[in-house]
């Protein structure tokens, strides 16, 4: 009897060792090698590009006038960095993209909560969601000028159409998975309606909402840029405008900073939901590192 009481405590004293092993490395580990390894690969994709950029130029496949290279463009990006009406054209742009997303989320949770929620509206809708998910941005935007005209809310409402029902998937897809074992336990504990859905169903669907978030967000992003592209409005300036304008000046340099600019945005935007995603890992314990 003695020695079956004995292996277990010797066994939870050897887990207790290696997790604190464990956790003595990751307290080890130097802040700096943390950020060299997170920054490390995006250098190195960042030359490569560069690299295979200059190396398309060197080719001779276009002039250069036409192609110009990163040494003609980068001196190009940051005089545009260093100018107040770039900065006035992104901050008209992200306040369109802000705006835009947040009435998203909230259109998106509205409709993935209730088509989650009722087999009726997941019979009705569920397939209607998807195949607006699918269809291209740009296709909404003869319907928003002509209910719109040229004006923000052509902009708003084909940006909260492209992002809209990549949300609600995410959500609906999120509480499809959700354990069913979880669902019992809620139940057993008391909770129904609203707050089964707040205290249960909600957290464990997060992972997948917010990975609908993060789709969302790339295509209210596209169908931002095709929307200033194609709607503007009086004397205003964003980012779609200036690339516009780059491009009937045949300004190719100018044209392929705003381009990166772009780009960039949509990377730094990449990174806060990976931070968001890494934090609820790690709250869930799936996250290794």
């Amino acid at each position: 009897m003695a020695h079956d009481t004995a292996a277990p405590e010797r066994l939870d004293r050897e887990i207790a060792g290696l997790d604190a092993l464990e956790l003595a490395a990751g307290a080890r580990r130097n802040p700096l090698l943390r950020v060299w390894s997170a920054l490390w690969p995006m250098v190195t994709a960042v030359g490569i590009a560069l690299l295979a950029w200059q190396a398309v130029v060197w080719s001779g496949w276009k002039e250069s006038y036409v192609l110009p290279g990163p040494a003609d463009t980068l001196p190009v990006l940051w005089d545009q960095l260093t100018s107040g009406r770039f900065w006035e054209a992104v901050a008209l742009t992200m306040q369109r993209a802000l705006i835009g997303f947040a009435v998203s989320i909230l259109a998106g949770v509205l409709v993935g909560a209730l088509v989650s929620q009722s087999r009726i509206l997941r019979r009705a809708f569920g397939s209607l969601i998807t195949g607006l998910q699918t269809m291209p941005s740009i296709a909404w935007f003869p319907l928003a000028i002509l209910l719109f005209q040229l004006s923000e809310s052509a902009i708003l409402f084909v940006v909260v159409l492209g992002a809209t029902p990549s949300i609600a998937n995410g959500l609906i897809a999120g509480v499809d998975y959700t354990p069913p074992i979880l669902l019992r336990a809620g139940k057993v504990m008391g909770l129904r309606g609203a707050n089964l859905y707040r205290h249960l169903i909600m957290p464990a669907s997060l992972p997948s909402f917010v990975a609908g978030l993060k789709q969302g967000w790339a295509f209210a992003w596209r169908s931002l840029m095709a929307g200033e592209l194609l709607v503007i409005i009086g004397d205003t300036t964003s980012l779609g405008v200036l690339l516009s304008q780059a491009r009937e000046l045949n300004a190719t340099a100018d044209m392929i900073s705003y381009m990166i600019v772009i780009l960039l945005i949509g990377i730094v935007i990449d990174q806060l939901f990976g931070v968001v995603d890494r934090a609820i890992r790690t709250r869930w314990g799936l996250d290794s590192d």
